[in-house]
Formats: C-alpha cells, structure tokens, sequence
C-alpha cells in the first residue's frame, strides 16, 4: 500500500509476467531497455494521479514506478499475508521472498552452475527442458 501524505504524484502500476516474483527493477518505463526485458512491451500499463492524503493499494509483487512532480512524502506499507512460518524470522515486514521461494532460487542457480559443465547446445537444451518443467509443474493456468 502506497499512502502518499504530501503535495501530488504520478504511480504506474505494472503487471509484469517478467517480474513477478522478483525485486524491484530500476529502468525508465517510458523508454525501457527491450533487449534486456523483451517481455515489457507486453506490460499493461495503470497510471493514476495521487493527491495529498490519497493511498493507492499496490498488489504483492507488481512492479511500479513512482514520479514526484514536486517535494512530497511517501509511506509503504508492508504486511505479511502468508502463514508465519512461510517468512523468515528476521523479516519485520514481510518484504523479502519467501523463505521456501528463497531455498528453490538458490537450487537453480546451483543447478544453472551445474549446466555450465556442458558444452553450449547441451546446456542449451537442458536449460529449455528446465524452463518446460517449470512451467509445467509451477505456472498458473490463469495469467492469459
């Protein structure tokens, strides 16, 4: 949640297939760097204009991007919604990934290291049948 207490503001809330899941990327939305995040051209795009005493909800891990026009003062919110044991103890405010989401990043950059060991097309072709197993065994069905 985005409490915005001072003068105006522009919010863009994104929702990124890209980055869910993921922190907060800084990168100009309005000229954004395709090579890198070809998939944002594919981002639909939420804009809206905050006044002195507005909040502004913002959905667990959107993407956003705020632009002050002029001195103001900002508040975010965080609050765990997930089971107590989902989060690591040290995390007050529920905003670092979730423990078990942490422990499956760090077995597939150990297993991504591991595919190094192969020659290019190998690695190649492991590395797409990973991506498929993922997205099999881990995707929603409902994100279109």
């Amino acid at each position: 949640m985005l409490c915005y207490c001072w003068k105006s503001r522009n919010v863009y809330s994104l929702l990124l297939k890209t980055f869910l899941g993921t922190k907060s990327k800084v990168l100009d939305v309005d000229n954004p760097d395709l090579e890198k995040y070809p998939l944002f051209v594919k981002a639909k795009r939420y804009q809206c204009f905050l006044e002195a005493g507005d909040v502004l909800f913002i959905p667990a891990l959107w993407f956003h991007n705020v632009i002050s026009e002029e001195f103001g003062v900002a508040l975010n919110v965080f609050w765990k919604h997930l089971p107590a044991e989902s989060y690591d103890k040290s995390d007050t405010y529920g905003n670092k990934d979730p423990t078990a989401a942490s422990r499956a990043i760090q077995i597939l950059d150990r297993a991504l290291k591991t595919l190094e060991e192969l020659p290019e097309e190998y690695r190649d072709f492991y590395a797409r049948r990973m991506v498929l197993r993922i997205q099999e065994k881990a995707y929603r069905n409902d994100y279109g």
